[in-house]
């Protein structure tokens, strides 16, 4: 494999220096999670956020909403819950004599599905034709939705009680999985100093107008990729495939989700080209959710280590 350039970091473009500083200030001491979940977005990928109740996995997503400034709904999912309170239902109009449909939440840019296992798996199946195909079917009409189209989920640990585990197809949906964890000593002194920052969003305005966001999309898949890092990421793909401790490798469509998601965070560093270092920044948000072992559980951080090591670049 030929030897892949290295190119010295700059700074991110305006636009996104101004978002990730924005977010920042909300969301403290976490500016990689931060910086993935603008990732995901560039990327046209939907975000599942991951963590135990009160760390801020809420926050993130309505200040994203907020910064970007998409059209946001919120839905609370519970196990009661039906794919009509997401999707909509038809209404009979006694004035017009005909049913009349009335769009559910799905029918916005941005979908926050808070704590979206506590669904059952046939509610959590009502959004995998929006995710796919940025459309929904009910009552036998396929109906558009708004574009861009986000799905931000949010989810607690499976072990707590009243989870139902998330599908592989459903998972495979969400472009990266992150974790925000605890805040470190001092953040969370600024934290209980200032009495948590959910108060600051209503006051957050759009850092992008109408279309600008497309714009930065477009840009951050412009990325150029060499043939040296295509053969570094195939190294890496394939790998998972071989390695034992796998139950399954990562498709052909994690090897593109793995792609889209280096380039924006290459984009969001400044660089006009994607290095190894990139792909190796973004694969544990890829690949852990795919990624099962033999043992039952997902992929930690110290597999998606040892795999990256297993993979030497030449």
């Amino acid at each position: 494999m030929p030897t892949m350039p290295t190119m010295p970091a700059t700074s991110s473009p305006p636009a996104v220096s101004e978002i990730l500083a924005a977010a920042n200030a909300v969301i403290l001491g976490k500016p990689a999670q931060t910086r993935l979940a603008l990732c995901c977005l560039l990327a046209k990928g939907h975000l599942l956020i991951e963590d135990l109740p009160g760390v801020g996995k809420t926050t993130l997503a309505h200040t994203l909403a907020r910064l970007l400034g998409f059209q946001f709904a919120r839905v609370q999912f519970t196990s009661d819950m039906l794919p009509a309170d997401i999707l909509g239902v038809s209404i009979f109009d006694r004035e017009r004599g005909n049913f009349r449909f009335l769009p559910g939440p799905v029918f916005s840019q941005v979908l926050l599905a808070d704590e979206i296992n506590r669904a059952t798996p046939k509610t959590q199946s009502a959004l995998l034709e929006a995710m796919e195909e940025g459309q929904v079917t009910t009552e036998g009409e396929t109906r558009p939705l708004p574009q861009p189209f986000f799905v931000i989920a949010t989810q607690n640990p499976s072990n707590q009680v009243g989870t139902f585990p998330l599908p592989e197809s459903q998972l495979d949906r969400f472009l990266l999985r992150i974790e925000l964890g605890y805040p470190d000593h001092d953040a969370e002194r600024s934290l209980l100093e200032s009495g948590g920052r959910r108060a600051q969003l209503p006051a957050l305005s759009a850092c992008l107008g109408a279309g600008e966001f497309a714009q930065l999309q477009q840009r951050a898949a412009a990325i150029h990729t060499s043939p040296a890092l295509l053969d570094y990421l195939q190294l890496l793909v394939e790998a998972t495939r071989k390695q034992p401790r796998f139950v399954h490798g990562l498709s052909p469509r994690a090897a593109l989700s793995l792609l889209s998601a280096a380039r924006a965070w290459a984009f969001t560093g400044g660089r006009q080209m994607v290095l190894p270092e990139d792909v190796q920044a973004v694969l544990p948000a890829v690949a852990r959710h795919r990624l099962r072992l033999v043992s039952g559980s997902h992929a930690g951080a110290e597999d998606i280590a040892a795999l990256i090591h297993s993979v030497p670049l030449l």
